[in-house]
């Protein structure tokens, strides 16, 4: 597991720390509510040629992100509304754990069941009032 420490100026900084060496397209992002996890998300879906900044999926639990050509980029996912798997599986998380994209998912331990053991974990903690501790880990 390796970290850093950053802050709102440094985000794309940290998004490219979390896709140098990427080995699965899928995150998921654990942390506490205001730890920066959508923020990181917006940087993200960014940094992969999506023409629209991600929006914070207060009240969409599911949002497509697609590039200027149309094509699927990302899939991002907010399950801490979600009451368990069951309601996952309604939503279509299989299609979507099986899509050829970047999928991006917030509070994935409501879930955890669910989830492939490939992915990458991202644990983030408030250090102050701007600056962010990211930990990465990789599962394969």
């Amino acid at each position: 597991m390796s970290n850093i420490i950053y802050n709102l100026n440094e985000i794309h900084k940290a998004a490219a720390f979390l896709r140098e060496g990427e080995t699965s397209k899928l995150y998921c992002f654990y942390g506490a509510l205001g730890a920066g996890k959508t923020t990181l998300i917006k940087a993200l879906i960014a940094d992969l040629g999506v023409v629209e900044a991600g929006s914070s999926p207060t009240f969409g639990l599911v949002h497509e992100y697609c590039n200027a050509a149309g094509d699927l980029v990302a899939y991002h996912l907010d399950c801490y509304r979600l009451q368990g798997e069951e309601e996952a599986l309604d939503l279509g998380i299989e299609e979507i754990l099986g899509a050829d994209c970047h999928i991006f998912i917030e509070w994935p331990q409501r879930i955890e069941g669910l989830l492939p053991p490939s992915r990458t974990d991202v644990s983030l903690e408030i250090e102050g009032a701007k600056r962010r501790k990211l930990s990465l880990g990789r599962k394969d």
